[in-house]
């Protein structure tokens, strides 16, 4: 059997066996077709041709000798498809192991959160300033975003019920997991107003529906809608390369831990499972006290 003939039976059995969406497939079927390539240009007769040293090779063609070179996270995608089909080949008894077992894609760089300062943030829903019933449901949209550093999906999955007192708004995170975040005085103030002047005008439009932010037809607010949302102010507010629908999430967090919140703290506020995930706010934060250390002392340069 050929290499692409064993990517088929593969691809199949993603399709049929496991469901996988079209999408999914789509990609599966262009890394490896990148794999395939590579196998039948080196001489190969398939996968079961290759050992343990023979993918070190491929993953150095990936990120080193291939037109164009792949960044190091293209790599890891490629690669899980290539573990992939190994296993597959190797349950199926088409190879007599899976050699891929240990292979390691290359770490990925760690990419710190890209964080708007606080005047940013209040320049942002500046710009959703207005009476219209779309301005006012995107005060109180970008005001829950930043006031509970709730994720956009976070945001508007919530029902009116989720306020469940004044000042405190249940979320529902990854996994249907929740978790109670305080709603500060700005947010609370917007999501009032929000409730009493425009919400009732939008829910006539449409049926009947438990959801908080509702779009123009009357329906819950899109996901496409709240980006639409927050980057019209973006641009209102000279914001819009800067900003995208989880910023406000990123400057929450980092806005708390400048200003001296526990990392476990927030840790609980962003519904993360682990507070390595919340750590990495910490380095932004370093980073800000190193530019301004450097700026300010006389011996830092």
């Amino acid at each position: 059997m050929t290499a692409q003939a064993e990517v088929d039976a593969y691809l199949r059995h993603l399709t049929v066996e496991r469901g996988l969406a079209r999408n999914t497939i789509t990609s599966y079927r262009r890394d490896l077709s990148i794999y395939a390539d590579w196998l039948e240009r080196r001489g190969f007769d398939g996968p079961g041709a290759v050992g343990e040293q023979d993918l070190a090779d491929f993953i150095r063609y990936l990120g080193a000798e291939r037109e164009p070179m792949l960044a190091a996270s293209s790599i890891a995608r490629v690669l899980s498809a290539v573990r992939g089909l190994h296993r597959f080949l190797a349950d199926e008894g088409t190879l007599p192991a899976d050699v891929s077992r240990e292979l390691r894609p290359p770490k990925l760089p760690m990419r710190l959160p890209k964080a708007i300062s606080v005047a940013d943030v209040e320049s942002l829903i500046a710009a959703t300033a207005g009476e219209e019933a779309d301005r006012l449901r995107d005060a109180a949209l970008l005001e829950v975003l930043y006031g509970t550093g709730a994720r956009v999906s976070e945001a508007i999955g919530l029902n009116v019920d989720d306020l469940v007192d004044e000042d405190v708004v249940r979320l529902f995170g990854k996994g249907g997991k929740q978790r109670i975040v305080p709603l500060g005085s700005y947010a609370r103030r917007a999501v009032d107003a929000y409730l009493v002047r425009a919400r009732p005008l939008l829910s006539a439009r449409g049926q009947s529906t438990p959801a908080l932010f509702l779009g123009m037809r009357g329906r819950r607010m899109s996901r496409q809608a709240a980006w639409e949302a927050i980057h019209g102010a973006a641009e209102r507010a000279g914001l819009a390369a800067s900003v995208s629908p989880h910023t406000l999430r990123h400057s929450f967090a980092t806005h708390l831990l400048e200003g001296g919140a526990d990392v476990r703290v927030v840790q609980e506020l962003l519904g993360h499972s682990s507070v390595a995930t919340t750590q990495i706010y910490t380095l932004v934060t370093a980073d800000t006290l190193r530019e301004m250390y450097t700026s300010a002392h006389p011996r830092a340069r």
